[in-house]
């Protein structure tokens, strides 16, 4: 049986760091292929150029030559001719020489080595794949309509569902490959041909995927099939007298086998109801928003206590959840400055921080996949300005909050389900700024999404959709100073378009008159 064992399929692979590009290097990219594109069509037409010339020149010489050979010593008793002979096998036969090795690729090759520096590596293609494996998963897509462009989008060749399957597969996620490894084949059963993937090299990970998942019947009917079209495939032939032997097992100890998936499940329970909601809401299920709750939401122009800047233009607010309470303003901020903002931080933009519980340092994480870049007060008129409002309609001070942190969510991007504020079981994760806790959240939307993308809050059953020009506000503790658990909240994946925000957390520090402490723990 260790023989057996030894020939089953094992690839190593070590999982490098996720890496993720934000929308605005994207764009890049697709402008840098379009100029590619132009480049390879001028060298098309440079090669086109010259085969046209050495054409003209092979049909004027096989004119002449025919003339010649017909009678060599009567063509060549006229002088002209000659001359002309030997004029061409001394010189003009040496610039045709020139012009069949004039390497007319010099330019494009020059223009494609500038580019690849830009080019996105192997991390980036992998991070890519995650994030598509993802979407699917949150908004349960089906694997079929994905590669067949029944999405908006390309389709999907028998290549790509195999490097898709491969990525899943890297990550020991045999879910995944099954998945993609079974869209591979279908494609290929449907008559689609590809250089580089057959269908045994399916077969192999896809009964290897399938047994890692318990399901002995479908490895065995996976690698028959394998053995039908390669008979002498080693591996294959190794995996069936396994695979057999093992069912043969299984069938007697289905029950031992039964109490040990029961326990399995029990540990899974810790995170699947959360993960469940999360993902539920990000699809529009779920969402507790009764009829009751309904009719305590309104919309009303709003002054902040008659503030003189909003006397005479007050803002628009809206009621998104009651408790907590949730608020959205509309048309906030304008076109111009949500540009200039994005402007500023797109050349800072990094791979997005969180706090770690454990340390209280700032590290990256593989639930919140995006990028961001921190805009200070005095780096430009349109951040203080946006600061200023702020404060002028939350009634906050922000002379403590912290520094506006722009955020941009590219394919698949997401934040999955955290808490804003510090909590009393971890290291004090605002102990170096000196201004206590995060008392609030003022997220403000910078672009609309197609599809996906929205704010909720798993806790209470709340979703906010991303509207431009709008923010969302709402307290992460209670006039006490606790923290609102209420207030758990994420990021849902980005399924079409992408997503520009940016946030200002506010802190304790210099609410004291602002914001009243409660006598009571929840007050």
């Amino acid at each position: 049986m260790r023989v057996w064992m030894m020939m089953m399929m094992k690839i190593n692979v070590t999982s490098a760091p996720q890496r993720s590009l934000f929308t605005g290097q994207m764009t890049d990219l697709v402008f840098t292929e379009k100029d590619l594109v132009t480049s390879l069509k001028d060298y098309i037409q440079a090669e086109e150029n010259k085969l046209e010339q050495i054409k003209k020149w092979a049909d004027k010489l096989d004119v002449l030559s025919a003339a010649a050979t017909k009678d060599p010593e009567g063509f060549l008793g006229h002088p002209v001719n000659a001359f002309k002979l030997m004029k061409r096998l001394n010189t003009e036969w040496g610039e045709l020489e020139s012009l069949v090795l004039t390497d007319m690729s010099d330019v494009f090759i020059s223009n494609l080595t500038i580019q690849r520096q830009h080019f996105p590596n192997d991390d980036d293609q992998t991070g890519a794949a995650k994030a598509l494996l993802r979407l699917q998963d949150t908004y349960q897509l089906d694997t079929n309509a994905i590669s067949t462009g029944e999405l908006p989008g390309l389709a999907l060749t028998v290549d790509d569902c195999y490097d898709l399957g491969k990525v899943a597969y890297s990550d020991a996620d045999y879910y995944h490959t099954e998945l993609w490894m079974v869209q591979a084949l279908r494609q290929l059963d449907q008559g689609e041909t590809s250089a580089a993937v057959d269908a045994v090299t399916v077969l192999d990970y896809l009964s290897y995927s399938v047994y890692q998942q318990g399901e002995l019947e479908r490895a065995l009917e996976f690698t028959r099939r394998l053995l039908e079209l390669d008979p002498t495939h080693q591996r294959a032939n190794g995996n069936l007298k396994y695979f057999e032997y093992q069912l043969a097992k299984q069938k007697k100890v289905e029950v031992e086998e039964k109490e040990e998936e029961d326990k399995r499940r029990e540990t899974k329970d810790d995170y699947l109801p959360e993960r469940k909601k999360y993902e539920q809401l990000c699809r529009g299920e779920g969402i507790k928003l009764t009829p009751r709750r309904q009719s305590r939401l309104f919309c009303r122009y709003y002054d902040n206590n008659r503030h003189p800047r909003y006397v005479i233009g007050p803002v628009k607010q809206e009621d998104e959840w009651d408790s907590p309470h949730i608020i959205r303003y509309h048309n906030i901020v304008s076109e111009t400055d949500m540009e200039k903002v994005k402007e500023l931080a797109k050349p800072r933009l990094r791979r997005a921080t969180v706090h770690d519980p454990q340390t209280g340092k700032l590290t990256t994480a593989h639930y919140r996949v995006s990028k961001s870049a921190w805009l200070g007060a005095y780096e430009h008129p349109v951040v203080d300005k946006i600061n200023q409002m702020i404060e002028d309609i939350t009634g906050l001070n922000v002379k403590t909050a912290e520094d506006l942190q722009v955020a941009n969510y590219g394919v698949g991007g997401q934040y999955e389900p955290h808490f804003d504020f510090g909590r009393k079981d971890e290291p004090d994760a605002f102990e170096e700024l000196g201004t206590g806790n995060r008392i609030a959240t003022w997220l403000l939307y910078m672009s609309d999404v197609q599809a996906g993308g929205a704010t909720v809050f798993t806790d209470v059953g709340a979703s906010v959709r991303p509207k431009k020009g709008t923010a969302v506000f709402w307290y992460n503790l209670y006039p006490s100073g606790e923290g609102d658990y209420r207030t758990r909240h994420a990021a849902c994946p980005v399924l079409l378009g992408n997503k520009w925000v940016s946030n200002k957390w506010i802190h304790e520090r210099g609410q004291e008159f602002r914001r009243r402490c409660g006598l009571n723990e929840t007050d």
